[in-house]
Order: structure tokens, then C-alpha cells, then sequence
């Protein structure tokens, strides 16, 4: 089964009201080890979302290089520099995720929106999690062999219903390899696209031989 945000979120998430001050969130930053807060109200919903950089800006607008920031000083940006609450310093609308979508979607939310992490909200808009680009990152560390069986139990002989006897699969770091030889071309294509979709697989290696019908197609000299 793909694995879904509730498999990797964290749930002891540290959150923060619109009236927390830039200093109570700095002083936080440093003893949590975080690298920012969802901002929420008085019901628990997320309203915003306060990072590492929305803080920065304040230090970065007192640079004495005007020829480099005014770009900066013309934006939100020079906005959020003069921020001295959560509130006045967070993005907002957030970019948020369901804990039942796939960790698939959280990754392309996070690559789309630039953003490193995405507070996990129930149908309410209520926190309940915060997801990270290194949660994300986390399935590719599933065991070898655990991905071998998927591959040839689930994929291959469950889901495409292909005769497992007939194909080789081998994974190192991740990466499968198939050989063998599939009974048509097109059973092939299928079995290198489903196996490319496990969970935890960095790449798939096509070394499979002529399919059966090809063989039939193109008999061997005699």
C-alpha cells in the first residue's frame, strides 16, 4: 500500500498563537530545534505558517546594500521585516495537507510551493501534524529486501498477475532490477511502470529479455 502523510507526519507539533512575539518565537527556535511554527487560533486552525526565513528578513532588511535589496524593501517582504508577532510575520493562506493523502502529493506540494514542510489539518482545518521534506524523504529507507517482496508478491504476481517464476528481481540501495523474460511487450512496460511506484524505490533497471511473443513473432533460424 502507498504510504499515506499519517505514516510519516510527527504529531507533537509546536505551534504558536498570532500574538507570539518575534523574540519568544527566536528564543524557540533555537531551544526546540525547529525550523518554524504553524500559526493557529483560538478554535486550532491553522492560519499561517511562521519560518526560519520570515524571521530572517528582519536581520537581512538592516543590510546596508540598498542596490540588493530593494527588491526586498518594494515587497511583502519589507512588510514582514518591520513584523513583530506571528501574525505580522506569517505566510498566509498556508499550504496544508490531509493525513490520508499520499506522501506522493505532500512531496509535490512541497517542490510546487518551495516550501520545507506542511501542516497536516483534519477536515476542520484543525492541526493535527506537521510533515517535513525529511519525512518525506524517509521511505527511501526501506529495507532491501522488504521492497523485493512487494515487488514480486504484490506487483508482479498479485496486481499484474504475472507468473513471479518468470522474472528475476534484485534491489540494492534501492534500486530494482528486472530480468527475465515477460510473456508480451506490453506486460513488460506495465510491470517496469508499476514497480517504479512502490514505495521506497529510487530507480528501476529494464534488463528484461524478448517477450514470448516476440519469440513467436521471429522464430529462431534454423
Amino acid at each position: 500500500m502507498s504510504a499515506t502523510v499519517r505514516d510519516v507526519m510527527t504529531t507533537g507539533v509546536i505551534a504558536v498563537r498570532g500574538d507570539t512575539s518575534f523574540k519568544e518565537m527566536a528564543a524557540m527556535l533555537g531551544s526546540s530545534r525547529v525550523s518554524g511554527f504553524p500559526v493557529i487560533d483560538q478554535a486550532g486552525k491553522v492560519i499561517g505558517v511562521v519560518s526560519e526565513t520570515d524571521m530572517l528578513i528582519k536581520e537581512a532588511d538592516r543590510d546596508s546594500h540598498p542596490e540588493v535589496f530593494a527588491g526586498l524593501r518594494r515587497s511583502r517582504d519589507h512588510q514582514k521585516a518591520a513584523g513583530v508577532t506571528a501574525a505580522e510575520l506569517m505566510t498566509s493562506p498556508p499550504v496544508t495537507i490531509g493525513p490520508d493523502e499520499p506522501v506522493q502529493h505532500a512531496a509535490f506540494l512541497m517542490y510546487d510551493r518551495a516550501v520545507e514542510r506542511l501542516p497536516v489539518v483534519d477536515e476542520a482545518g484543525h492541526l493535527v501534524g506537521i510533515v517535513s521534506q525529511v519525512d518525506v524523504l524517509s521511505i527511501f529507507s526501506r529495507p532491501d529486501e522488504e521492497i523485493r517482496r512487494e515487488v514480486t508478491d504484490r506487483v508482479i504476481g498479485q496486481g499484474l498477475r504475472v507468473d513471479p517464476e518468470r522474472l528475476k528481481v534484485t534491489v540494492h540501495d534501492g534500486i530494482v532490477t528486472l530480468s527475465g523474460r515477460p510473456e508480451t511487450g506490453q506486460a513488460g512496460r506495465d510491470i517496469i511502470e508499476a514497480v517504479g511506484h512502490v514505495e521506497g524505490v529510487v530507480a528501476v533497471r529494464d534488463e528484461l529479455g524478448p517477450a514470448d511473443e516476440d519469440n513467436r513473432l521471429h522464430p529462431a533460424a534454423p
